[in-house]
């Protein structure tokens, strides 16, 4: 190894650029070998901090976003209930929705994949860069209740407000009191003037958005897309 570059990995460990640093090895093979030139040796160099960053930055995400699955898609088998509408859970994939700041409602019998579908397009979200929480719908208006007693309640549904994404599971499964269609229709109003806020831009970027679960279709939010998803029950909901 060369006194240069010795001096090369101290300063990419000074800079932090870890990516940079674990291919500098394989890249400065690839130059000796004449395969890269100097500008070439620069930019995939650069390439492959700016992909360590992304990866890492996914895997924050994916943590923050507390899905019960690492769901996708790909893994979803639409064979195993075939009445289910794929062509609209794929039109949902391509995340239009949630770039213009629409909500999402998925409804249908227990079992035939609700869950699954709805983390999945959380999954897809985090790949484009958005920011992604999952939870039940029961957890969230018993947190907010929980605010309610100890004053905290700004402050919590302020977390909620900050997710691009925030997938509501289990939603409209059971009768709700007062205080927590209260708790949900401020919860639903902030996301929706979140969205509203945002400012147009090209590429769009993600805008506060939602998506609900469960089993019986109810009112949805203004502008919402509801998917009916029919057939018989499969493992998962």
């Amino acid at each position: 190894m060369s006194v240069m570059t010795t001096a090369l990995r101290e300063s990419l460990k000074t800079l932090r650029l870890s990516g940079m640093l674990e291919t500098l090895d394989a890249r400065l093979t690839q130059a000796q070998k004449g395969e890269l030139g100097h500008v070439d040796f620069l930019q995939v160099l650069c390439q492959d901090e700016i992909t360590r960053r992304e990866t890492v930055a996914s895997e924050r995400r994916l943590f923050k976003a507390k899905f019960e699955q690492q769901a996708t898609l790909e893994g979803f088998d639409f064979n195993a209930s075939p009445k289910l509408p794929a062509a609209q859970i794929r039109d949902l994939a391509a995340l239009r929705w949630l770039h213009s700041g629409q909500s999402v409602i998925l409804f249908g019998p227990v079992g035939v994949g609700k869950t699954h579908v709805a983390q999945a397009l959380g999954h897809l979200a985090i790949r484009q860069g958005a920011g992604v929480r999952f939870t039940k719908t029961s957890r969230i208006l018993a947190k907010l209740a929980g605010g309610h007693a100890d004053r905290t309640w700004d402050k919590r549904i302020r977390e909620l407000i900050r997710p691009d994404l925030l997938i509501l599971d289990d939603f409209a499964m059971r009768q709700l009191t007062a205080p927590q269609a209260d708790d949900l229709y401020e919860l639903v109003s902030e996301r929706q003037a979140n969205a509203s806020d945002h400012s147009a831009a090209t590429p769009a970027p993600p805008r506060s958005a939602s998506v609900l679960t469960g089993t019986t279709p109810c009112r949805p939010p203004a502008g919402a897309r509801a998917a009916r998803a029919a057939g018989t029950g499969r493992r998962g909901t």
